[in-house]
């Protein structure tokens, strides 16, 4: 079966030297797309924040790993649109609005993905995480709040979706932390709106991403599958709990989250600018 897998990779150009795939490789993986589905249900996220730097941990380029994560957010957000779809929670016209932006956006951070420097990838990573953490920490979405559609407010969201399309397609994120505070914070969408509806266009759009990626030779198959079926299983359980606390304690619990991952991430690219500059002489 494993050689079944390799060869799916190789078929793509993707022979996943340097990641570890022994059976410890493995349960990492497992382990990281049960909580990526978890927190993709409680915060309307495909969980490339998580994604990203476990793969990195693993042996991956952050460009892989960028490309890898985009795939494996596929099945994890099918199951969180179904889950908030079922509770009501998604605004189907903003979801497709935000998409046609994402599309077009997703392209261009696919494009620049495999350009840019491995070191610029890093420092973007944690330019956005602090991003997304003040937001977090500085906005309470409502619980009530719907968006209320006009052209003004269709057009905002076709651009709002070319500029997460296009961070998403860098980073290998599905978009969510910065769509969910958006249509919170510019539509006024409430935050479990914001969380399904995130969902419903992150998903064809890490496919049409995730299509460019392949198509370069960038994702990995069996490592993005393994995290994004098994976070699929999880996805329900993550929604339930979004509707079990309030907007404020939710958001305080993605922050603190959020921060974990910054100090981490802010670590690894002052250790690879280091050794850039070291190799530099």
């Amino acid at each position: 079966m494993s050689g079944d897998w390799r060869k799916a990779d190789r078929l793509f150009g993707n022979d996943p030297a340097g990641l570890d795939e022994s059976a410890r490789g493995i349960v990492v993986l497992v382990a990281v797309g049960l909580l990526v589905g978890v927190l993709s249900g409680m915060f309307g996220i495909g969980g490339g924040t998580v994604i990203v730097p476990a793969l990195v941990w693993l042996g991956l380029s952050q460009r892989n790993a960028a490309a890898t994560s985009t795939l494996a957010i596929v099945p994890t957000s099918i199951s969180g649109v179904v889950s908030y779809a079922t509770g009501g929670h998604v605004d189907w016209l903003a979801a497709a609005l935000l998409f046609c932006g994402m599309f077009i956006g997703g392209q261009i951070g696919s494009w620049l993905l495999s350009r840019l420097p491995e070191l610029a990838l890093r420092w973007i990573f944690v330019a956005f995480l602090v991003f997304v953490v003040i937001d977090q920490v500085s906005f309470v979405p409502s619980r009530d709040h719907q968006i209320a559609m006009s052209v003004t407010t269709g057009i905002g969201l076709a651009l709002l979706g070319v500029v997460i399309g296009t961070l998403a397609g860098l980073l290998g994120i599905g978009g969510g932390a910065l769509a969910v505070p958006s249509l919170s914070m510019l539509f006024g969408a409430s935050d479990l709106v914001a969380r399904g509806t995130s969902l419903l266009a992150v998903f064809p759009n890490s496919i049409t991403t995730s299509a460019a990626n392949l198509k370069r030779r960038l994702a990995h198959v069996k490592t993005a599958l393994i995290i994004g079926v098994t976070a699929a299983v999880t996805a329900p359980l993550g929604t339930w709990i979004a509707g079990e606390v309030s907007p404020r304690v939710g958001a305080i619990m993605f922050a603190c989250y959020l921060c974990v991952l910054l100090v981490r991430s802010v670590f690894v690219a002052v250790k690879a600018t280091r050794a850039a500059r070291v190799a530099r002489g």
